[in-house]
């Protein structure tokens, strides 16, 4: 299975740490965060990764190269004015096969086993939810079983991972466009799977959260609802 890695997001939130450095060469405990998805990824057998990336990418080639742990590392470049995580995927589509793939945001940080993520779909996509993090406490998705659901009930937070077909674009055009509208439809369709993870999940969005990930490390202690 192939995997990609979306890393072209401008880190606005970040700034200024993000003005002269992209998003995911952060560092937390020394690392950069493209490198503990890189590692984990690696350690579920994937062998090919293509990461999206838009201004300061080049330095993300540099830092990672064509090879890391064993997998062959493909980019597809947006330039300065990024495509947004539904256009920037279907950009990359054709480095993706037409197998199933991991999606991963480069900018969450998890303890998940990607080795876990199912290997085939009867979906258009599968989904990894989280409990609702303090700053999105009103979630994405409701879980009805193994669908995700639209209706009414408790509501999860999506945490930046999951499986992927290229099915769910088949009525896109290139440009840009964001991801989210392609969800809600496919699951309005009883054609999005998912399961809730409850284990340590941060959205690395600010240079706070950067912070309690870097803390939280060094205590190998991550706080739930952070």
């Amino acid at each position: 299975m192939k995997a990609m890695i979306l890393a072209a997001g401008r880190g606005e939130r970040m700034r200024p740490l993000t003005d002269t450095l992209p998003k995911p060469l952060l560092k937390a405990r020394g690392r950069t965060l493209i490198d503990y998805h890189l590692e984990k990824l690696a350690a579920a057998g994937v062998r090919e990764v293509i990461i999206n990336h838009g201004r300061l990418g080049r330095q993300i080639e540099q830092a990672v190269g064509t090879e890391c742990y064993g997998m062959k590392i493909i980019y597809s470049a947006e330039g300065d004015e990024p495509l947004d995580t539904g256009g920037g995927i279907f950009r990359a589509l054709p480095l993706l096969g037409t197998g199933p793939f991991i999606l991963v945001n480069a900018d969450v940080w998890s303890d998940m086993d990607y080795a876990r993520l199912p290997q085939a779909l009867d979906a258009h996509a599968h989904l990894v939810l989280v409990p609702n993090p303090a700053h999105h406490i009103d979630g994405d998705f409701a879980l009805k079983g193994r669908y995700i659901s639209l209706d009414d009930g408790p509501r999860h937070t999506y945490g930046g991972m999951g499986v992927f077909q290229a099915a769910l674009f088949d009525e896109c055009s290139p440009g840009r466009f964001p991801l989210a509208p392609l969800l809600r439809q496919a699951a309005s369709h009883d054609l999005l799977t998912g399961h809730l993870y409850e284990g340590r999940w941060l959205d690395i969005g600010t240079p706070e959260r950067l912070h309690e990930l870097e803390q939280s490390l060094k205590l190998d202690v991550l706080p739930m609802g952070s």
